[in-house]
């Protein structure tokens, strides 16, 4: 094996974002059980999110980019919301297949009481923790999906043997 040479950030980033990873899986969970009894899941639950943050109405393609997902997932859970009433199609006057997305009237009655639920559970976890470094992790996270967004893939901006030289195939980079 050859030896990992990371500098001591690369070390520090590598180990934050394994943590992120444990913590993603935990909130999904957490999240899955707080909306299961409105017949939601995390994943349901965050794309009526993006459909209420968003300007205005958009396709899945747009949805799937505002969420940083793919767009076959999000079209799955589209598609599982238009069964369930909670999101219809509107034609799109800028693409003739591309339909928008559009919360009705159920779909924003099951986002409110998912977002009902959900201020007293992030009220109890947010106990304990400063403001500040809140804002703070947001900060670097916000940093690191900007170079990702940017760059594609890191692995991108190394010449091959570079990339040999760093690190072995199974690291995060």
């Amino acid at each position: 094996m050859c030896e990992i040479k990371r500098t001591p950030a690369g070390t520090a980033l590598t180990d934050l974002i394994l943590d992120l990873f444990r913590l993603n899986s935990r909130i999904l969970a957490a999240g899955d059980r707080l909306v299961a009894a409105l017949g939601l899941t995390s994943a349901r639950w965050q794309v009526l999110g993006t459909i209420v943050a968003a300007d205005r109405s958009e396709p899945v393609a747009w949805l799937a980019r505002d969420m940083g997902a793919n767009r076959q997932n999000v079209q799955r859970i589209v598609n599982d919301l238009l069964q369930e009433g909670l999101v219809s199609f509107e034609p799109n006057p800028h693409h003739r297949r591309a339909h928008l997305v559009v919360l009705t009237d159920k779909g924003k009655q099951a986002f409110d009481a998912a977002m009902r639920l959900q201020a007293p559970w992030i009220n109890e976890l947010s106990e304990g923790l400063r403001v500040e470094d809140i804002e703070t992790m947001r900060s670097v996270i916000t940093v690191l999906r900007r170079k990702l967004q940017g760059n594609g893939d890191a692995h991108r901006n190394l010449g091959r043997s570079e990339i040999k030289d760093r690190e072995e195939p199974s690291d995060l980079g």
